[in-house]
């Protein structure tokens, strides 16, 4: 019979070397784990991860082409066309003829969408928000300054 497999105890790992490359295999690490425990917290719609975060774009930062958005999201233009024709056939986003340049389209989400990314978004804040209150003030401080970083970090 085998034994049961318990988690480690993360409060205890070893210190990553503030200069060299533990610190970044660590840190990737750390946030591999938390964004994949992110993820199982997402209300089951049926959208994959690659359609939630062209949804997610077009929310934060406004109506764009396909081509500004696949360039964005770092994907091929075909790939992105392929997102945005399941989206729409969804009925989460729409297509309209730009404002600027008649021969160009401009996508946007529908307020479906919207209230699917509020839904979303409620659901994991919910859960990151009661995992932050088992941390002690110390702990929650620490985050606190490194969050400044951690968004340098993501813009890279």
């Amino acid at each position: 019979m085998p034994s049961e497999v318990t988690a480690p105890d993360v409060t205890q790992t070893r210190p990553a070397k503030a200069h060299g490359t533990d610190i970044s295999h660590d840190l990737r690490l750390a946030v591999m784990r938390l964004a994949r425990r992110l993820r199982q917290q997402r209300a089951d719609h049926r959208l994959s991860f690659g359609q939630m975060s062209v949804l997610s774009t077009l929310d934060r930062h406004g109506a764009m082409t396909a081509g500004a958005l696949a360039a964005y999201e770092q994907v091929q233009p075909p790939s992105m066309t392929k997102t945005v024709g399941c989206l729409l056939e969804a009925g989460l986003v729409t297509r309209t003829p730009s404002s600027e340049d008649r021969r160009q389209v401009v996508l946007d989400v529908t307020p479906a969408a919207r209230s699917l990314l509020d839904e979303d978004r409620r659901r994991r804040d919910a859960w990151l928000a009661s995992v932050l209150r088992e941390l002690d003030e110390a702990q929650r401080a620490a985050l606190t300054q490194a969050l400044p970083v951690l968004e340098v970090l993501a813009e890279k």
